[in-house]
């Protein structure tokens, strides 16, 4: 079973960076069933959770929301079963609980929430003006 480890969050002020880790374990050994659709999520109190990017493990290019992109940067290492999230010249509004999720193939790496069944608890990013 595929559990989700968040971390890196923290209080920040507006313009400076943070990096978000999140650490997968469960994985089988086989390299075939080691790719997965992940994707960074977040959730600001009062609002639903939506997507800030998204990326397939085999290979692939990343999707980000227009919201971060230019400012983020979704990547991983694969040898540390390890997802990143850089978030360059944060804001108030990046303020909020972020999630990392996964999904198995055959899969999309989409923003869309339901389309991820593995969630992580989450890690949270305070942004001040």
């Amino acid at each position: 079973q595929v559990q989700l480890v968040e971390s890196g969050g923290g209080s920040v002020q507006a313009g400076w960076s943070l990096r978000l880790s999140c650490a997968a374990s469960g994985y089988t050994s086989s390299s075939s069933s080691s790719s997965y659709c992940m994707g960074w999520f977040r959730q600001a109190p009062g609002k639903e959770r939506e997507g800030v990017a998204a990326i397939y493990t085999g290979g692939g290019s990343a999707d980000y929301a227009d919201s971060v992109k230019g400012r983020f940067t979704i990547s991983q290492d694969k040898a540390k079963n390890t997802l990143y999230l850089q978030m360059n010249s944060l804001k108030p509004e990046d303020t909020a609980m972020y999630y990392c999720a996964a999904e198995r193939p055959p899969c999309m790496p989409t923003m869309r929430v339901n389309e991820y069944n593995i969630w992580g608890r989450g890690t949270q990013v305070t942004v001040s003006s």
